[in-house]
């Protein structure tokens, strides 16, 4: 009886233990270790399939702190970006080859799961080699994904549970979140989208305004607008059959992607210069370009069979948000000593910010997020944040705005700025409108990376969003 007690008591410690494997015990280009764990390794789900994660342990308790699921967007781009340049607990020099700590980590108060999906994305690859995937097929792979984790790391199973990200992650967490509200198992308790893509209609009609507003059309080309897109005082921008108006809104698409202008923070230069979108670098082809505005308009369907073409040529095609710097971050993750030390499978590819053939392959399937929302709403126990930069041209402010009050919620707390402590003191974050169980909050003077642009006050916000504060 003692001897099987004892191996009772053996094989419970193993399941109740990280998986030893994965943890990284050396990571290079860091001063020292760190003095939480963190984990690298793959998630095997469905059909040989395997998501490259990167866990980071709460630097607080990790045995009761959330744990916080970060997805990037794309569709294709890695959520590695997320923890090297963003939020991460360590973030890339400019040298591709140390690390610094981040001092806004939001490890600091949460276990931070990076999930690299779909398959063909970063580290993450299939078996079979196929990367044509749909948002459909993407949100029950993340779901079996977080199913995996929790499985590898039961100890946490318990712990709240947290979905968040940016950009295309507006399509990716409410359709993992309908499945996951579904799951008693996982305890998920509310959903954070940053600068997300909730609705293609609205996106593309306030960024109209937005460019106007912000000085980048110009009277003539905005009453050529008017004229064309816009009947009894409401104008559409999206899907407006008027041969006038295409022409006119190629114009404003050339301002924006093509002018040199940073679409993802209207203020901020362009890293290297304004891009070419076309170049050769190291025997690839680069394209810059990674687009989801009006993307029912002929200039944005003319780009896409473009990029088709060009993919399915000899020369391999890389893929690369406009104003991004990207070398740090992948010099670093190709470092042979890195991807040993994360446990990188030798079947993965070089890892890139974006996959090109993933996000050329992409099937978008929703247009528009509104009946997840309100599913999530309507359980009325999730906690649902829509926060935005306010000088990012990708997913505008105004599109996510109009998005959140279309949602027709009952109003808790009337538009307002929200404060925070920074290094100079008590500062206006930005602007935040409650409802029940759902804000709306702006940063003021940040573009599409809020935690890149604003680190303190990305971090206030998470806070108080995890800890059920007001914001």
């Amino acid at each position: 009886m003692a001897a099987v007690a004892l191996l009772y008591f053996l094989l419970a410690s193993t399941a109740a233990a990280a998986p030893a494997d994965d943890e990284v015990v050396n990571l290079p280009g860091l001063p020292k270790q760190p003095s939480f764990r963190h984990f690298s390794g793959y998630l095997n789900v469905a059909d040989g399939k395997h998501l490259h994660y990167w866990f980071a342990e709460s630097q607080n308790s990790p045995a009761s702190d959330p744990v916080v699921l970060w997805l990037n967007g794309g569709p294709g781009c890695s959520s590695l970006d997320g923890l090297l340049t963003e939020h991460g607990p360590f973030l890339v020099e400019d040298d591709g080859a140390t690390l610094r700590e981040n001092p806004h980590s939001w490890n600091k108060i949460a276990n931070m799961l990076y999930l690299e999906s779909p398959p063909g994305v970063g580290f993450s690859y299939s078996d079979d080699g196929d990367y044509a995937t749909n948002d459909t097929e993407v949100s029950m792979l993340n779901y079996l994904a977080l199913k995996e984790f929790f499985r590898l790391f039961p100890e946490l199973s318990a712990n709240p549970l947290f979905l968040t990200g940016e950009s295309y992650g507006g399509i990716y967490l409410p359709t993992l979140a309908e499945r996951v509200m579904e799951d008693d198992t996982l305890n998920l308790q509310g959903m954070a989208v940053g600068n997300g893509m909730s609705s293609y209609e609205l996106n593309d009609n306030s960024l109209v305004y937005f460019a106007y507003y912000h000085g980048l059309l110009g009277s003539r080309l905005w009453s050529r607008l008017q004229a064309s897109c816009c009947t009894q005082g409401k104008c559409d921008f999206h899907q407006n059959p008027n041969v006038n108006c295409s022409d006119a809104l190629g114009e404003v698409q050339d301002i924006i992607y093509g002018s040199g202008l940073n679409m993802y923070n209207l203020y901020a230069p362009c890293p290297g210069g304004v891009p070419r979108r076309f170049s050769v670098e190291q025997g690839q082809l680069v394209v810059r370009y990674l687009g989801n505005v009006f993307i029912h308009h002929e200039w944005t369907q003319m780009w896409n069979k473009k990029l088709r073409g060009l993919a399915s040529g000899k020369t391999p095609l890389r893929l690369e948000p406009p104003c991004t710097n990207s070398t740090p971050a992948t010099r670093f993750l190709n470092n042979p000593l890195v991807r040993r030390a994360l446990h990188i499978s030798a079947k993965a590819l070089d890892w890139t910010i974006c996959s090109a053939e993933v996000h050329l392959k992409y099937g978008q399937l929703y247009r528009d997020v509104r009946k997840q929302y309100l599913k999530l709403l309507a359980a009325l126990k999730y906690r649902v944040l829509v926060y935005n930069g306010d000088v990012d041209m990708a997913c505008n402010f105004m599109g996510d705005e109009w998005f959140v009050e279309s949602l027709n919620q009952e109003v808790q707390v009337s538009r307002r700025p929200w404060l925070y402590e920074s290094e100079d003191g008590r500062q206006v974050g930005g602007f935040v409108k409650e409802f029940n169980n759902l804000a709306f909050l702006t940063v003021k003077g940040s573009g599409h990376m809020v935690p890149t642009d604003k680190p303190a006050a990305a971090f206030a916000v998470f806070s108080r969003f995890i800890n059920k504060q007001p914001f």
